[in-house]
């Protein structure tokens, strides 16, 4: 960090940033950005929050899903405790082909299903992110050194995929590769073979945006900079 960031965190291991994620796309998107961060997992159960979510406020975007179960990961990591003295970051892809919303296929058989209608065809990736301003209680000025900020943005991108052949499909669901992957597919991956073009930021069909990151960290003070290791 900068002279001028913001406090530390309150325990001397703990980096400024806390991911809500175990996604080794993500984990490898900030390391290769020079962020400093500890993955820490939530327990969030998706399928239920989304549920309660549209019980309250009726049915949800695919853009709407992602920001909240972004959001979601992050309280839930926040409010563990492990995270006090950083800001959490959550985030999730929602895949969206015809209105439709795509998450993760988990079998091989939804997974084959999602490529045949997906092939030839373009969609949208909206990954959501949510930061949270955990950082603990000055101890010796009693003081709060966070900003009690929790802020959210959506980045979206259009995906244009090939037309793999049905053995091409069959020999890359094979691999597992797309299986926990939002719409089946990954972009930094052996999925690439299969994609022909990306209009928005890559970054976020792999599952984070830095520049989406900067803008989030404005209004707590902090800077992209101030992350860096």
């Amino acid at each position: 960090m900068t002279e001028n960031s913001a406090p530390v965190p309150a325990t001397a291991d703990l980096p400024l940033l806390v991911l809500a994620s175990k996604s080794p796309g993500r984990a490898r998107i900030l390391r290769d950005a020079g962020i400093a961060f500890e993955a820490l997992v939530s327990d969030v159960d998706e399928t239920a929050a989304v549920a309660d979510a549209e019980q309250r406020f009726g049915d949800l975007s695919p853009a709407d899903t992602a920001l909240l179960l972004a959001r979601a990961k992050a309280e839930a990591v926040a409010a563990g405790g492990d995270a006090d003295g950083a800001v959490v970051l959550g985030c999730d892809s929602v895949f969206e082909l015809d209105g439709v919303p795509y998450g993760k296929p988990y079998t091989e058989e939804v997974a084959v299903e999602r490529w045949r209608a997906m092939r030839g065809r373009t969609g949208v990736l909206h990954t959501g992110h949510w930061l949270i301003d955990d950082r603990a209680t000055d101890d010796e000025s009693g003081e709060d050194a966070g900003t009690g900020v929790t802020v959210g943005a959506v980045a979206s991108a259009a995906v244009t995929f090939g037309r793999p052949s049905d053995e091409e499909i069959a020999a890359y669901v094979a691999t597992g590769e797309p299986l926990h992957c939002a719409g089946a597919f990954t972009i930094d991956g052996r999925g690439a073979a299969f994609i022909e073009r990306v209009e928005g930021d890559p970054h976020a069909v792999v599952g984070l945006s830095i520049s989406t990151l900067r803008d989030l960290l404005d209004p707590m003070g902090l800077t992209i900079t101030d992350l860096w290791s």
